[in-house]
């Protein structure tokens, strides 16, 4: 008999005073929707803080079939944990040991404050009015979270993808309190290429004629905008084999027609899929704030720090460990950018491992294929 997922819930953080952004701006207060796994011991050392994706949720593992305050974004598909394989007891992150928090960003659509909140002064959702978020606004806001359950160090930080921007961020800004440090398929500073592509993003979302400078939320949102942002996006995640393989299962549908283009095969079906489901659980707002963060990402800026020894000598004094993962079929954070980081770190001797995952499955592999990262998590993990 296999054993079910455990039903999990959202819980909520509510920080009532006004919370200051890097920018020079504020929110008169902010809330984070996290979920958590295992227990928190005595002493308070055994907590875990996972970073979820760009697209991702706060609901990493187990059943969570309502989230109340989400509405219909919350769709099925989103109900069993992004992360199932990897967090459970003998787990690569081991619940019969460590305590897990993941929280869903600020700015995010899944619970935490966002554009589609209300603003307290008009009582109407944010809408274009919500500020930038950077990734060191992140972590300031995750580190309060962190703080109510009196936790003064985390065990590990743990982040996939643009995940693993802020985890790097938050290492790096508090490093006191991180013990050890997990960086799956992610990066030290956001390449051209993909300020490139994540700017073609934007400009599907802007130029979508429901988008309204971001003040839709009482008419039709910018699906079609939202829909080709995903499109775009979404040849990086998946290696191009991997889409091809999945395309030739898929039939054309019926209703592929455009305004007077007609869909002409499986691949662009397949592709045109993928971008009307991802618009039912997902606010274009966030998806614009989020990719705006991934856009500006400089480590250095985000840790305060004029240079690369400056910024991971702070690692190196607390003895840090990093376990820094490459995916080699990886076409959105391109092995390089993991060699960038991991040589910086051993120039400012930080405790490192590099592994290089050789996979077909492109960016998804660490959604996709466990085996291939849970023995060397646990290993980093172990007590």
């Amino acid at each position: 008999m296999l054993d079910m997922p455990a039903v999990n819930s959202t819980h909520f953080f509510d920080h009532e005073e006004t919370f200051a952004l890097r920018d020079g701006s504020s929110l008169p207060a902010i809330r984070i929707a996290y979920e958590t796994w295992g227990t928190l011991n005595a002493d308070r050392t055994n907590a875990i803080l996972l970073f979820h994706a760009l697209s991702g949720s706060h609901h990493a593992a187990g059943i969570n079939p309502d989230i109340p305050e989400v509405g219909e974004l919350w769709q099925p598909e989103l109900h069993q944990g992004w992360w199932e394989d990897m967090i459970g007891p003998g787990k690569a992150i081991d619940t019969d040991r460590f305590f897990v928090i993941c929280p869903n960003y600020l700015g995010g659509c899944y619970g935490s404050t966002g554009p589609a909140s209300l603003n307290p002064k008009t009582q109407k959702p944010w809408g274009s009015k919500f500020p930038s978020i950077s990734a060191a606004d992140q972590v300031n806001a995750v580190a309060l979270l962190i703080d109510s359950f009196g936790i003064e160090t985390l065990h590990a930080v743990v982040g996939p993808s643009v995940g693993g921007l802020i985890a790097l961020t938050f290492a790096t800004r508090l490093p006191d309190r991180v013990r050890n440090v997990i960086s799956i398929a992610a990066g030290f500073k956001t390449t051209v290429l993909n300020r490139l592509i994540l700017f073609e993003q934007i400009l599907a979302i802007e130029n979508d004629p429901n988008f309204n400078g971001g003040d839709f939320y009482d008419e039709s949102p910018p699906l079609y905008g939202l829909a080709l942002a995903r499109m775009i996006s979404h040849k990086t995640f998946v290696h191009l084999d991997s889409i091809e393989k999945r395309a030739r299962q898929d039939v054309i549908q019926a209703d592929d027609v455009l305004a007077w283009y007609r869909v002409r095969d499986q691949f662009q079906s397949y592709m045109l899929h993928q971008g009307k489901k991802f618009v039912k659980r997902f606010d274009a707002n966030t998806y614009l704030r989020i990719i705006d963060l991934w856009s500006r990402f400089d480590a250095l800026f985000e840790g305060d720090a004029e240079s690369p020894h400056e910024l991971f000598e702070r690692c190196a004094r607390n003895g840090q460990k990093w376990l820094v993962f490459s995916i080699d079929s990886d076409f959105c954070f391109y092995p390089e950018e993991q060699s960038e980081l991991v040589n910086h770190l051993e120039a400012s001797r930080v405790d490192s491992m590099h592994i290089t995952v050789h996979s077909d499955k492109g960016h998804d592999s660490f959604l996709l294929e466990p085996d291939l990262y849970t023995p060397h998590i646990a290993w980093l993990l172990r007590p």
